[in-house]
């Protein structure tokens, strides 16, 4: 009982902050199963990613707790938990969207939290959980990434030096090696600001101190599409798909670090050449 002869009840305050964008992705290949995992374990894809999330320091999972009196009124409001980069949305083996002709390993979608003039969309550290989530599973053999890039959340003003560029150098520090040939596309499904700003990324993508991602050509228009369908909602990325480029070069290495890096440094240079709605990227080895 409290002094004022309130009963104190715990009880949870609505949370005001909230997701500024949704990043999804697709992992397309062959997942093989550890042999001593059960088909029923536990801890599912979404429970493995929101704890290695939460491992790392890069979930969020801010809300606010209160006591509520025995007239329904919240006091001793404070806040639980810890910021992050990204709030849980789902993740799983399986997708109802998908495309039964294309082997889709895994998916998770996370909601981002607001960003900073100085950080990227934090797709490579997001494809860092992910991979590890899956190696939880079993083992995969990647054929193809789809990732939905919220470059609407990024202010194109400070994309003019953008943020990606200052973790190019750690690809530079592994085994040396001469680059894998990729083809990576995106897509702004029905909105039209894409093709009016290839050839400024194109351009931008050799000028900038990096050798992650070398670009050799690409297809403003008549390209070959890529076969793979999205395997979420038009609603969020204004699909369906329409407005494609296609970018064939070279990557340092495929695996998800770098290609959580490209996704990073393609939604900066898209900002910067005034992109302001989600797009799809797509990367498959040539």
């Amino acid at each position: 009982m409290t002094d004022s002869g309130e009963e104190p009840s715990p009880g949870v305050a609505p949370d005001s902050r909230g997701p500024v964008g949704t990043v999804f992705v697709a992992l397309y290949g062959e997942l093989e199963p550890h042999p001593w995992r059960e088909p029923d374990a536990e801890q599912d894809l979404y429970a493995l990613f929101h704890a290695r999330s939460k491992a790392m320091g890069w979930l969020d999972d801010v809300g606010t707790s209160a006591r509520k009196t025995a007239t329904g009124q919240l006091t001793d409001v404070r806040q639980v938990g810890a910021t992050g980069l990204w709030g849980m949305n789902d993740a799983g083996l399986e997708h109802p969207l998908s495309d039964p002709e294309v082997p889709l390993a895994a998916w998770v979608q996370v909601g981002v939290r607001p960003l900073t003039e100085e950080r990227p969309i934090p797709v490579q550290p997001f494809l860092r959980c992910v991979g590890d989530a899956v190696a939880r599973i079993g083992t995969l053999r990647l054929r193809a990434v789809q990732l939905l890039l919220p470059v609407q959340c990024l202010d194109p003003a400070a994309s003019r030096m953008p943020p990606s560029l200052f973790t190019a150098d750690w690809f530079l520090s592994g085994a040396p090696r001469t680059g894998l040939p990729v083809r990576v596309t995106l897509d702004s499904g029905q909105e039209p600001y894409l093709p009016e700003a290839v050839s400024g990324i194109r351009e931008r993508i050799n000028r900038q101190n990096q050798e992650v991602f070398v670009c050799r050509t690409h297809s403003p228009e008549g390209h070959e599409p890529l076969a793979l369908r999205p395997p979420f909602g038009d609603h969020l990325w204004n699909g369906p798909s329409l407005h494609r480029t296609t970018f064939h070069g070279t990557l340092a290495e495929w695996s998800l670090d770098a290609l959580g890096w490209l996704g990073g440094f393609l939604a900066d240079l898209s900002a910067c050449q005034g992109v302001d709605t989600p797009l799809v990227l797509t990367a498959v080895p040539e």
